[in-house]
């Protein structure tokens, strides 16, 4: 795996109370990540940012919900999402700053 794909793997992370909760109980964070990619790039991508170990990675598929805009009828675009547990003492800053 060269690095400029790994670089497009994970897309953003998931900010949410349920995120956050996950992150403070069990070293559990959130990422939306890229739809082809698989547990082995979410998971060296995630070391290779953010400097890491990572003990696990589940990934979801979500099925985008078909809407009504009046008469016709959209949909949202799939997601996948990825849940990557990283090892005790270790900690994930998405703010950045100092």
């Amino acid at each position: 795996m060269n690095k400029e794909r790994l670089m497009q793997v994970l897309l953003c992370p998931v900010v949410s109370e349920k995120s956050a909760m996950m992150a403070d109980t069990s070293n559990r964070f959130c990422f939306k990540v890229a739809s082809d990619a698989n547990k082995l790039e979410i998971k060296k991508a995630v070391e290779m940012l953010f400097e890491v170990d990572v003990e696990e990675v589940n990934v979801v598929n979500i099925k985008g919900k078909t809407k009504r805009f009046g008469q016709m009828l959209g949909k949202r675009s799939d997601t996948r999402k990825a849940y990557v547990r990283i090892k005790d003492g270790q900690d994930i800053d998405f703010a950045g700053g100092a």
